[in-house]
């Protein structure tokens, strides 16, 4: 499956986020079938403080049997790693104040990917304020929500570091995402497809995140949180898809 293939050929895409530490692998296969009928494009699977290989295995294992949809890894370090998937974000944390987060994992996990033949997607991550849990771990400093140039900018640095994807992070569980303002300016900075999460629980809000510039949609906390995913993720994604 060649995944960026699909992403270089569709916009306003939508993709279910799956941390492994947040519930049983059975679980994460049901979900991964609700967000399947509801539209989403794509599962990612990972979190920031995922606890082992193994249960990463699992989950992705369980997902991989229940959907045909496309399988990325979203690594916090090596041990989010497993062959089972399709593809995985090769992400480098620009904003981060942490050597480690932004060429170092990167070092030792490049051998395993390529061993593992997973499909790599070059992304710049940034993490924007509020930052969530993310922002913590990884000794980011999170950018100023009033200083989109800023974002901007570290767009621009990534896409001619050759990164094909920008992940804008307001981080997981916050109450506000990443302002409008900022997604697009950076829409207009790149050319690179532009990855919004943290914050999007309405399908209002994933629409002007979309008008604003996004191609990608993500929603994790959310599907941790409700009951009906399938409803919840089909709102989100007829917004999205229009």
């Amino acid at each position: 499956m060649n995944v960026r293939r699909i992403f270089d050929s569709e916009s306003g895409i939508h993709l279910t986020l799956i941390d492994p530490d947040e519930q049983t692998p059975a679980r994460a296969g049901e979900i991964a079938v609700e967000a399947m009928s509801g539209g989403s494009d794509g599962i990612m699977v990972g979190g920031s403080t995922v606890s082992g290989q193994s249960i990463v295995d699992e989950t992705v294992k369980e997902v991989k049997e229940k959907v045909d949809l496309p399988v990325i890894l979203f690594p916090q370090d090596t041990s989010g790693l497993t062959g089972r998937a399709d593809a995985v974000f090769f992400m480098s944390l620009l904003n981060s104040r942490e050597p480690m987060y932004i060429t170092g994992m990167q070092m030792r996990g490049a051998p395993i990917i390529k061993k593992l033949g997973l499909e790599p997607l070059p992304m710049a991550y940034l993490v924007i304020e509020p930052g969530g849990t993310v922002g913590y771990i990884s000794d980011s400093r999170p950018i100023p929500r009033e200083k989109p140039e800023i974002a901007a900018s570290y767009a621009l640095a990534g896409e001619y570091m050759g990164m094909d994807f920008i992940y804008l992070e307001a981080g997981s569980g916050v109450t506000e995402h990443v302002p409008l303002d900022m997604i697009g300016a950076v829409a207009k900075t790149t050319n690179s497809n532009i990855i919004v999460g943290g914050g999007i629980r309405t399908p209002k809000q994933a629409k002007k995140v979309v008008e604003a510039g996004a191609d990608i949609v993500v929603t994790g906390s959310l599907v941790e949180e409700i009951d009906d995913v399938e409803q919840t993720i089909s709102k989100l994604t007829d917004a999205i898809h229009k």
